[in-house]
């Protein structure tokens, strides 16, 4: 693979709190003691969203066996495509593990892509990046072939997925291939993103599987990078997450501004973990909000 400065457009440093600040901050599962409850609740909905949706799961997007990814069949031909990046620091979870976020959106008249990728510590984050260009520019190929529109892709993530979704907002599509479109992917979706990495380089949890030095660091951060040509980003997060992922958050509408960050903001009453319910429930404007992106719903 090509390196991911010839795919994206290409924070100063002062007195840093201790490590353990770092963890208290970005470990959420030492946050919220309900975590294991709620991530049986996810594979229980996700088990079932499988069950009773039409898909086709684990189709190849390249060679390694990571490179998988599930489509969920729109119920009309020439759907909206919304391609959802599972979160997990880069380093766990699968894309089975949140496959009830598609049921929602395949109801409201979309097709639903979910990637899965290798994760560190076997590789860098760079490498995962790498791989979802690979699967991103998969869906526009394929898209047709599933029922969807390559013309309506739009990329949503939780967490880790949020900062890779703003990496394929940022993507020079021409770079990748010369013919693919230059706003392949149209619009964005981030809950509770991490745009800025070098905060991570000083949480003792995360930073020997992340492997990231100063200069990777800084290469790897949407929030480092000149504002994408095409699309725009919404960006939302929990109102109780930690002070971290809030100025995460709000960091990415001060790089890129308002005429990309269309939307900023916090969901009152959730965590890093229930936001995600946010995204999967119609009654929710999470949710409502990615409607929108996709042209599913009124503004």
């Amino acid at each position: 693979m090509s390196s991911v400065a010839a795919v994206v457009a290409a924070p100063g440093e002062g007195p840093r709190p201790p490590p353990e600040w770092y963890d208290a901050q970005y470990n959420n599962r030492a946050r919220i003691p309900e975590h294991l409850e709620i991530l049986r609740a996810w594979a229980d909905r996700s088990a079932e969203t499988r069950a009773s949706l039409p898909c086709t799961l684990d189709l190849a997007y390249g060679d390694d066996p990571s490179e998988r990814l599930d489509v969920y069949t729109p119920r009309a031909q020439g759907a909206p495509v919304l391609v959802y990046l599972h979160g997990g620091y880069w380093r766990a979870l699968d894309k089975r593990d949140q496959s009830f976020v598609a049921a929602p959106f395949v109801d409201a008249g979309a097709m639903v892509v979910l990637p899965n990728y290798a994760l560190c510590p076997a590789v860098g984050i760079e490498h995962i990046v790498l791989q979802l260009v690979q699967a991103l520019a998969w869906v526009w190929r394929n898209a047709r072939a599933h029922g969807g529109d390559p013309e309506r892709i739009v990329v949503a993530g939780h967490s880790a997925g949020g900062h890779l979704a703003a990496m394929l907002l940022a993507c020079d599509w021409h770079a990748v291939a010369p013919g693919l479109p230059g706003d392949l992917v149209k619009s964005a979706l981030a809950v509770s993103g991490v745009f800025e990495l070098e905060a991570l380089r000083h949480a003792p949890f995360l930073a020997p599987d992340l492997k990231l030095d100063a200069v990777s660091a800084l290469r790897l951060s949407p929030a480092a990078m000149p504002a994408p040509r095409f699309g725009r980003l919404v960006a939302v997060v929990g109102g109780d997450e930690s002070e971290e992922f809030l100025r995460q958050n709000a960091c990415i509408a001060e790089a890129w501004g308002v005429d990309v960050v269309t939307v900023c903001e916090q969901v009152p009453g959730r965590h890093h973990m229930d936001v995600l319910f946010a995204l999967a429930d119609p009654v929710e404007r999470t949710h409502r909000l990615a409607l929108q992106l996709r042209g599913l719903a009124p503004p």
